[in-house]
């Protein structure tokens, strides 16, 4: 009998491809569904690009992230350049990430702007490249131009120039961005850890951004930015009790370089008198960015500083513990890093922290 070609423990990576594909595939359908607009004129020479970067992944090895492409294009191309980092299949291909999630994945491993190997070479280490995934950036964390060499994110590009043409390049990467821990997963997208930016690099344009330029660490804190997002996403007396006290913040901490936000969906302080209200809003901020993991890896009981001066909140948790169960002064955050930038990170939180004893002044 002839020996069946097919191994066994192809099947759940093949299934679980087939999944994403149906997946990419029924998001397209519905995308074009929904759009009324006439097909472009450049419609043919996009297939006809797409097609040939498949053609040039396959040949590398990059079969999944080639049916990925070929399949789906739209959620590797940028409406202008795209730099696409393909990731290995032994990497990719037996993920257990759901769909949805792995389309996340493939958006942070495209950046709207195109660098070929020789582009990547000249940039310094510790600059950040914007993505599709906004607002998550990846970073140079090692070049060395003699021996051609660059690392993002701590991950090597094995395969540099796999293609370039028109107005996208793609270099083949040893493995993500961002470490697939299953545990983390039930975070939703925010599971991708963006690294940090050197601020003594250039930072490169994002051409979504409306302040066009990517914001590193060391760029003092958006205030505004953080304002709009949280009344945006409901958390709107906080937003007005920051806003009110915000004068005041920007003189006290003049030049502050990061910050966490645990955000109350209701904060009671809002309509008390000035000196009530600044202290509830600084209480729930704490001058440095602190992420999910980080809080719930901390040892039981331990204090951070927040904007009130001799006032620190603590944090109940245990290592690697599930969503929800990590508190800060008892209270439980049940929205992990609802929002993150490169110097500020939101964790959404069931109550407002309780203000301990009367504040003697205004600031």
């Amino acid at each position: 009998m002839a020996k069946c070609s097919f191994e066994w423990w192809h099947a759940p990576i093949v299934f679980s491809i087939s999944v994403v594909l149906a997946f990419f595939a029924i998001s397209t359908a519905l995308h074009s569904s929904t759009s009324h607009s006439p097909t472009p004129p450049n419609k043919s020479m996009a297939d006809d690009l797409s097609l040939n970067a498949s053609r040039a992944l396959r040949r590398a090895g990059f079969n999944t992230i080639a049916t990925l492409l070929q399949v789906s294009p739209e959620h590797f191309f940028s409406p202008q350049n795209s730099t696409i980092f393909a990731i290995k299949d032994s990497a990719i291909s037996n993920t257990s990430l759901p769909p949805w999630l792995l389309k996340n994945l493939v958006q942070y491993h495209t950046s709207p702007v195109k660098l070929s190997m020789a582009d990547l070479l000249k940039k310094p280490r510790g600059v950040c490249l914007p993505t599709l995934l906004m607002p998550k950036k990846i970073a140079i964390t090692k070049m060395d131009s003699t021996a051609r060499l660059v690392e993002i994110n701590h991950v090597l590009v094995t395969d540099p120039d796999i293609f370039l043409g028109g107005n996208v390049s793609i270099h083949g990467v040893l493995g993500p961005f961002s470490p697939l821990d299953p545990l983390d997963l039930r975070q939703g997208w925010s599971f991708i850890q963006s690294p940090y930016c050197d601020t003594n690099a250039t930072m490169i344009s994002d051409p979504f951004e409306t302040n066009n330029g990517v914001v590193g660490v060391g760029v003092e804190v958006e205030w505004r930015r953080i304002i709009r997002w949280l009344s945006a996403n409901g958390f709107i007396s906080y937003a007005i009790g920051l806003q009110t006290v915000l004068e005041g913040l920007l003189q006290d901490f003049e030049g502050l370089r990061s910050i966490t936000v645990f955000a109350p969906p209701n904060l009671s302080s809002v309509a008390s008198p000035s000196p009530v209200l600044n202290r509830a809003v600084r209480l729930h901020i704490v001058p440095q960015m602190v992420t999910y993991k980080s809080l719930a890896s901390l040892p039981t009981r331990t204090s951070l500083k927040t904007l009130v001066s001799g006032q620190d909140i603590e944090i109940l948790g245990g290592v690697r513990v599930p969503r929800g169960t990590v508190k800060v002064n008892g209270v439980e955050i049940v929205s992990p890093e609802i929002f993150r930038s490169e110097n500020c990170v939101i964790h959404g939180i069931s109550r407002s922290l309780e203000i301990a004893g009367l504040p003697h002044s205004s600031r």
